[in-house]
């Protein structure tokens, strides 16, 4: 199952008339701010339309999420993705916004991580000329830009305390006051926040504000790693591949049986930009023909390897098996593949050994292991 953001044509609004020359309360800017800010609002909309990524999957844990999105989307509620790097949060963001009554308005990310800490609130919220240094011209905020649309505050676990409040206020209060400004501007757009970090320990440390996690936290969405959802791997290797054929015009005709279990059998730190990458790396240096085990980048086979200290099979032994089923072979495959790597690592790869302990014929266990891609996850 794919989970596409969609939308045809749509209409930018500032909240505000281009036209307009003078400054109000609701309009403090001038007609060339104004224009400029609309260009820009206009090629971050045309970027999310035309954004041909999907959040691909198939098991359980992504089919709640594809049904917890189709709930909340047309909706104004604040939502949390959390999720570690490269899991699709801002795929799930744009799913939010294209499946909701906002679709045709403005979709404006922000990566608060990227951004300098002194330069984000003007940003965020904007400037009027010569409120500081090097502000030579007025200057339009994502806020404002976001007015009936969507705001994405990537990795908003990094913005700084002295902004927290501010945005507080924003999301509360609708309203704001761009730096050097001594007007309050308002603004309808729907927050949508994500980030990699644990905010309730941070809410703990003293870091992150406790009353701005509640308010981001109205609804959460926990995305999962690829390594605890490995049946998709399958679905994400065949649609990167379909990808790069369309847009590059390759030739790749699929992915070898021998090619897939190394995939599957690698952990994927980077989780799912980092697969989308080995199969653009791959596609490029093959360009056509079937993907084989020795056109995968050798660290696939090296490491790091699925761990014997993750064993989903393990959680389903302790209970009844779940109503939404379970991924029978994968799990089956996983926990060959950790008994394999326990007898490995108890005999310190002593293949012979690890046979022995298996009650296995020493060929037939190294030909798993190079069937499988197994490796050490660490210098033995």
């Amino acid at each position: 199952m794919r989970m596409d953001p969609t939308g045809k044509e749509s209409l930018v609004s500032t909240g505000t008339n281009p036209e307009q020359n003078t400054t109000t309360p609701e309009n403090p800017w001038n007609r060339a701010a104004l224009e400029g800010a609309m260009e820009s609002a206009q090629a971050m909309m045309a970027t999310a339309l035309s954004d041909e990524q999907a959040f691909i999957g198939a098991t359980p844990s992504i089919q709640k999420i594809f049904e917890l999105v189709d709930k909340v989307a047309n909706t104004d509620s604040t939502v949390l993705i959390l999720g570690e790097s490269g899991t699709g949060k801002e795929l799930i963001a744009r799913a939010l916004h294209f499946r909701s009554n906002r679709k045709n308005k403005p979709f404006i990310p922000v990566n608060c991580g990227a951004i300098p800490s002194e330069l984000l609130e003007s940003e965020l919220f904007g400037h009027m000329k010569g409120s500081f240094t090097g502000a030579v011209a007025s200057r339009v905020g994502r806020f404002t830009l976001a007015h009936q649309g969507t705001l994405f505050l990537d990795e908003i676990g990094t913005m700084p305390a002295s902004l927290q409040v501010k945005i507080l206020r924003a999301l509360q209060q609708k309203e704001f006051e761009p730096v050097g400004g001594n007007k309050t501007l308002k603004s309808d757009c729907r927050v949508i926040a994500a980030t990699n970090d644990d905010l309730e320990a941070e809410v703990a440390k003293g870091n992150f504000r406790e009353d701005l996690f509640y308010r981001l936290n109205v609804i959460p969405i926990h995305l999962p790693a690829l390594r605890e959802r490995r049946d998709d791997i399958r679905l994400l290797v065949e649609h990167f591949i379909k990808t790069f054929n369309t847009k590059k015009g390759y030739r790749i005709s699929g992915i070898s049986p021998e090619a897939m279990d190394v995939m599957m059998g690698y952990q994927w730190p980077g989780n799912v930009r980092e697969l989308e990458n080995i199969v653009q790396r791959v596609c490029i240096l093959k360009v056509e023909g079937l993907i084989e085990k020795d056109d995968l980048p050798p660290k696939l086979s090296q490491g790091p390897t699925m761990s014997t200290s993750s064993r989903p099979w393990g959680a389903m032994l302790d209970g009844p098996i779940p109503e939404a089923g379970i991924p029978f072979d994968s799990l089956v495959a996983q926990f060959e593949n950790d008994l394999i790597l326990k007898a490995l690592e108890q005999t310190k790869w002593n293949k012979n050994r690890a046979a022995q302990l298996l009650q296995l014929n020493r060929t037939t266990l190294v030909e798993k292991i190079k069937k499988r891609g197994l490796a050490p996850s660490h210098d033995i």
